[in-house]
Parts: C-alpha cells; structure tokens; sequence
C-alpha cells in the first residue's frame, strides 16, 4: 500500500511550511536546493538512502550537491519531518513522515533490505513502563526485527 494515500489527511503544504519556519528559527537559508531535497524526500512512497534522495533532488533541481543532500537530511531528521531507520548498514534510510503518530517497528529483509513499517501502537506504552521501572522518562524507542524470507525444507533440495 502506498503510503501517501494511505494518509490522506497528511498535508505536505503544510510540511513544506514546517520546514521553512525550521530553517528560519534555526537561522540557515531557505534555498532552492533544500526545498528540491524537501520535495524529494516527500515524494518518495518507501524508505530512501541519501543517494536515493540525491538522485530524485536532481530530477527537482540539477543544481543540489551531495554534499547538500548529506547536510539537509539531519535538517529534515531533527525538525521530525523525515525519519532516520538504522539496519546496520554502513548506510542509513529514511522515511517522509506524514503526520502518522502511530508507533511502527521495521521488519527489514537482510536479503533484499526491504523495510516494512507494521503498526506497533504498544510501543509507547512498553518503553514508558519499561524506563519507569529504573525512574526515567523514555525519549525514544524502536523495534526493528532483521529477517529473512521463510526457506521451507523442501526449498534446500536440488530436483
């Protein structure tokens, strides 16, 4: 399913202008660059590398630089319109937040590095009773299972 229509209340003009408020309070300039890196990450349906996103930036806009890309994405990450997903590879995704505040674990394929992001509403509630129990306040969780496809016995005999 894509997510962009699956969250039809999702409104990116008014993420675009989230954005350009986070540039302006955190004083760095609203080009036309970061706006295409914007634009691309949005688009995207799945979750993107960096490479991925440099690539659809310069559909947007030919002038955006890697190292521009490699700059705006913990731009995007710490204003929470773009979500970064750590599996371990020497590279990290991301994913366009689309105003779902619906916790999610990732399922990622080690085979083919697909994620799937599966509906985890009990996340909230488990890291919350599980930093109470040592008198803190959680800040953050995840759950993320690396998996692969299911080989059945009769897959590993030659014919």
């Amino acid at each position: 399913m894509n997510p962009v229509i699956a969250n039809a209340s999702f409104d990116i003009d008014k993420a675009r202008e989230t954005f350009r408020e986070y540039l302006t309070g955190k004083g760095l300039r609203i080009t036309n660059q970061r706006l295409a890196i914007f634009e691309a990450a949005f688009k995207h349906s799945e979750h993107f590398t960096a490479e991925d996103l440099l690539v659809h930036a310069r559909e947007i806009d030919r002038s955006v630089s890697r190292a521009t890309v490699y700059r705006t994405l913990p731009i995007l990450t710490e204003s929470e319109l773009v979500r970064e997903i750590d599996v371990g590879r020497d590279y990290k995704f991301y994913l366009a937040s689309r105003g779902s505040h619906i916790e999610k674990a990732q399922v990622v394929d080690v085979e083919s590095d697909k994620i799937y992001e599966i509906d985890a509403p009990f996340l909230e509630w488990y890291a919350r009773s599980i930093a109470e129990k040592v008198g803190l306040e959680p800040i953050s969780q995840r759950l993320q299972v690396q998996a692969r496809p299911i080989r059945r016995k009769d897959d590993s005999k030659e014919g």
